[in-house]
């Protein structure tokens, strides 16, 4: 046996577990290095593509309360529009699968303003709504909901018939049949569309900002790039990752720690 691999039997599987343990911040940590390398072996100016270095640096120049102001103007906004988004999505879906009329007038007038592309129509919500957190919260929403509608039905629609009927049969009435048995289905769909609309809600309040905002990641970003200093807006898309991914781990530790029965096993 070549002496490069371990002798033992579960030498190799050990191998494998480790690998699987840390080729993410392996692999993170490997693209920054290659990252900071070629900055400084191309001479890549800074206002092109600043190195991880530089980036560092010029988000030191930013005072810690600015950051903090910005970082909070951003999640205010991406949670109020992402509880607007649960709060009229979950009850909307429940009504669409109790209602073959909703879903044939209702459901085809939600697809096309999903279709609308939120980017194009931010600036009349703007100047409709005005220049406070509403229109914001309004757009975050927008781009929010719908996943959280589909999914939703999706899950309530994929209750086992036989249990439905079983319910009816008994006349269990709509009620229950939706608290008891179409619901604790779709709790897996529901928290799938939770995880994803976490991300969306950030998308959703940076492409307000954009528009109009005074605070915010999203104006950072912009007010950055306008006067070339590239290393603030990367700071900035940093932390907008970094917080996205916040959101998204904070919703599945929900998840675990609630309901954890609507986890898979090898996640609970």
């Amino acid at each position: 046996m070549p002496e490069d691999f371990p002798a033992e039997p579960g030498g190799l599987a050990r191998l494998y577990a480790w690998l699987d343990r840390f080729a993410l911040p392996l692999t993170f940590l490997v693209v920054v290095a290659a990252w900071e390398l070629s900055c400084r072996q191309f001479g890549i100016p800074s206002f092109l593509l600043p190195a991880p270095s530089e980036i560092v640096l010029q988000a030191r120049d930013i005072p810690i309360s600015t950051w903090l102001e910005h970082i909070w103007a951003t999640a205010r906004v991406a949670l109020m529009g992402y509880a607007l988004a649960i709060v009229v999505s979950i009850p909307l879906a429940m009504a669409l699968t109790n209602s073959r009329f909703l879903t044939r007038t209702l459901y085809p007038m939600l697809v096309v303003v999903q279709s609308t592309p939120v980017v194009a129509i931010a600036p009349i919500i703007v100047v409709v709504l005005g220049a406070s957190d509403l229109p914001r919260i309004v757009i975050t929403f927008l781009i929010t909901f719908f996943p959280i509608v589909v999914s939703s039905v999706t899950g309530l629609m994929a209750a086992p018939d036989e249990l439905i009927e079983l319910s009816r049969s008994l006349k269990g009435g709509r009620h229950r049949e939706m608290l008891q048995i179409r619901l604790p289905f779709a709790v897996p769909y529901i928290f799938s569309a939770l995880k994803i609309a976490t991300t969306l809600s950030i998308i959703g309040a940076v492409v307000a900002e954009f528009v109009a905002a005074e605070r915010g990641l999203g104006y950072l970003i912009l007010y950055s790039t306008s006067f070339f200093k590239v290393p603030h807006a990367f700071a900035a898309l940093i932390a907008l990752v970094t917080l996205s991914l916040v959101f998204f781990r904070l919703c599945a530790y929900a998840q675990k720690r609630l309901l954890p029965w609507s986890l898979p096993l090898a996640e609970r």
